[in-house]
């Protein structure tokens, strides 16, 4: 195995661990989170995209590469020229055609778990912000579930309150309109002495003015006859 390819398997098993090592069930996503979010990754990563595109670059070319040598030698005029040639050609045609065909596989896999690697860690990433997220919004929903808790006690309580204030200004309303029924009563009772009084006042002063114009009638009378005694006596004292 040539240098290039025993950097291209060390990568694939590089990525394979690293793949593996992302699947682990006891990590969480917030754990690896954390882990992407250290400064060191900050500074690289203006340079990451430019590596990921330079890697599939390099891995395109590596697996073109690869499948030019296996339909190089696994065409059939290359075997039977080799065969006819020199007999001992033919395994070291299938040797090649072997080294050509790992080499595929190599160079395939490597770009294929490459992909996949790129797509699981922004898959992790988001799912670590979509768990950090629902906590929050957990959390939230506590919070107002304890406040609209909180805000339902408070409207019982103000409830109870109201309905006991109630209670106790409907005793005093009911206080008062019997303490006004009362006075109502003791104002009519009032109001019906005064105005039998003032019948009665009326009835005395119709009466004394009755009693005041016959004793004004007899009392002209008396005169009238007074006079006319004077006047009678003043005549009999002329004819003596």
């Amino acid at each position: 195995m040539t240098l290039q390819w025993a950097a291209v398997a060390t990568f694939l098993y590089a990525e394979i661990g690293l793949i593996l090592i992302f699947c682990l069930p006891f990590i969480p996503p917030q754990r690896w989170q954390k882990i992407f979010s250290f400064s060191v990754w900050g500074k690289i990563a203006s340079f990451w995209n430019k590596a990921f595109l330079t890697i599939i670059i390099l891995l395109i070319v590596l697996f073109l590469d690869a499948v030019r040598e296996v339909r190089k030698y696994s065409s059939t005029h290359t075997i039977e020229k080799s065969s006819a040639s020199r007999p001992a050609a033919y395994e070291h045609t299938q040797m090649k055609l072997f080294r050509s065909q790992r080499n595929l596989y190599i160079s395939g896999f490597s770009l294929f778990f490459w992909l996949v690697l790129r797509r699981l860690v922004t898959l992790i990433t988001q799912l670590a912000k979509e768990l950090s997220n629902k906590g929050v919004l957990k959390r939230q929903a506590e919070n107002i579930n304890q406040a609209a808790k909180k805000f339902m006690e408070e409207n019982e309580r103000l409830k109870r309150l109201l309905k006991n204030y109630g209670k106790e200004e409907e005793h005093v309303l009911e206080a008062e309109n019997k303490k006004l029924e009362e006075d109502k009563e003791k104002l009519k009772t009032e109001l019906k002495k005064a105005s039998d009084a003032l019948s009665k006042a009326q009835n005395d002063v119709m009466l004394m003015k009755m009693q005041s114009e016959r004793l004004s009638k007899e009392y002209d009378r008396l005169l009238r006859e007074h006079s006319g005694l004077q006047d009678r006596a003043g005549k009999d004292k002329k004819c003596l």
